[in-house]
């Protein structure tokens, strides 16, 4: 796994000695967990949807990783926590074995939140004795694994916060994950355009940097680009409401054949989580319900309603060829889960550094491309092979992150990806055109 899955960079270095994995270790495993504080154990069940999964199953699933590919094979005394648990928590590695049936997630009263917490520290007491009961040369060769497993939970530390703001929107109380404070007012910032020339670039994760990457974002490769222009921010809730004034629902040149049909099948009016109260939109966020802030990014929309909006305007959602060239140079800040904000803010709450603004943070940002291997591409022996290739079809690549994705985990070389339907995530988009 790890000659594919890593890399290096003087900015964050990648942890390899037993005292950095160490603490890397228990850094990540004490944030998930830190996250699961305002949740009572009925709130951890709960699957409101087949996209959904309940925040016990993170805990355990997260756990499951480091049971099954770094503990079974690599500690000779252990003996997993519980011999079903391998099937229950299996996602979707089909080289480890059956899966119990997502959907059927929420069904599980048992085992319990208790339960569940025992097992992590049932795996966590193991790992901490598997690092330390090795030499530095040992920890290295294992290390990638383990980095593997920590950026993995890193992602599921994003889906526990989204997963629960769409369980709390489905009860009619509308619980409050967290008092998030006093939304900023106040007009974002003027839209402007940057310019690239056309050109061959370079894209993709450099094999000689220290940083993580995933394997998807391999090989570097050079790109030939036509010259193209970038909006200097995110399309705002108050120019989607425009869109929204002007029909656009309703009106099918704006929308692709399939997003069409899913906006009439779904009754779609707005985007996920906004609703009409006395002639008001108000938006449901982790600190429960609040009017529409014009200011702010649209966020939870999915790539239909993006490219819809696009073609509205006469432009059109940016390439993710053409998105990483723009994000190459531009600082890897903004409104991340670091922040604490947890729900996009306007371009007047963190100014810009240069041309180029929420690049990284507020909203996972929609490409035009579809989700597909770089040329050349070689998919990892074995059943980490199974993490990012086997979902290389009918998937839209996102960019740049969200207000509840790890500053640490985030670059410009990161490609995330969703069916194109998608909305529950932190998903938003900036406009692009030809220059």
């Amino acid at each position: 796994m790890a000659s594919k899955a890593l890399t290096v960079s003087p900015k964050k270095p990648l942890p390899t000695s037993v005292s950095s994995l160490t603490a890397h270790y228990r850094e990540v495993r004490q944030t998930t967990e830190k996250l699961c504080v305002p949740l009572t154990p009925e709130d951890c069940i709960i699957q409101s949807m087949p996209d959904v999964s309940p925040t016990k199953w993170h805990l355990a699933h997260t756990s499951w990783f480091f049971e099954t590919f770094l503990l079974t094979d690599g500690l000779p005394t252990y003996r997993p926590f519980h011999p079903e648990y391998k099937y229950l928590y299996n996602s979707y590695y089909n080289a480890v074995g059956d899966q119990f049936y997502r959907p059927n997630r929420g069904l599980l009263s048992r085992p319990s939140l208790e339960h569940t917490y025992r097992f992590r520290n049932y795996v966590d007491r193991h790992v901490l004795e598997f690092l330390e009961s090795r030499d530095e040369d040992s920890v290295r060769k294992v290390a990638p694994v383990i980095t593997l497993g920590l950026y993995h939970e890193q992602q599921h530390q994003e889906l526990i916060l989204t997963d629960i703001k769409h369980v709390f929107w489905c009860n009619p109380l509308r619980p409050v994950y967290r008092n998030l404070g006093t939304p900023l007012d106040g007009a974002p910032l003027p839209q402007t355009w940057a310019r690239f020339a056309e050109n061959l670039y370079w894209i993709g994760h450099r094999s000689d940097d220290d940083c993580f990457g995933y394997d998807n974002e391999y090989p570097r490769h050079k790109a030939h680009v036509r010259a193209f222009e970038i909006a200097s921010r995110l399309v705002t809730n108050g120019e989607y409401l425009e869109f929204l004034s002007d029909g656009g629902y309703e009106r099918p040149e704006f929308w692709l054949s399939d997003g069409w049909n899913i906006v009439n099948a779904e009754g779609w009016k707005a985007p996920l989580y906004w609703e009409q109260r006395d002639n008001a939109w108000w938006i449901m966020t982790l600190g429960g319900m609040r009017k529409l802030n014009p200011a702010e990014p649209v966020c939870h929309v999915s790539f239909f309603e993006a490219d819809a909006f696009a073609r509205w305007t006469g432009a059109r959602l940016p390439t993710e060829v053409e998105w990483e060239i723009a994000a190459q140079n531009v600082p890897v800040q903004g409104n991340l889960l670091d922040d604490d904000r947890l729900h996009p803010v306007s371009t007047q709450t963190i100014k810009p550094e240069g041309p180029l603004s929420q690049m990284f943070g507020d909203v996972w940002e929609w490409t035009a491309s579809p989700y597909a291997p770089y040329p050349g591409f070689k998919q990892v022996e074995g059943a980490l092979g199974e993490y990012n290739a086997k979902f290389m079809c009918n998937q839209m690549v996102l960019r740049g992150g969200s207000c509840a994705t790890p500053r640490s985990h985030i670059r410009s070389t990161y490609r995330n990806f969703f069916p194109p339907d998608a909305r529950w995530q932190f998903m938003g988009f900036r406009l692009a055109r030809d220059a």
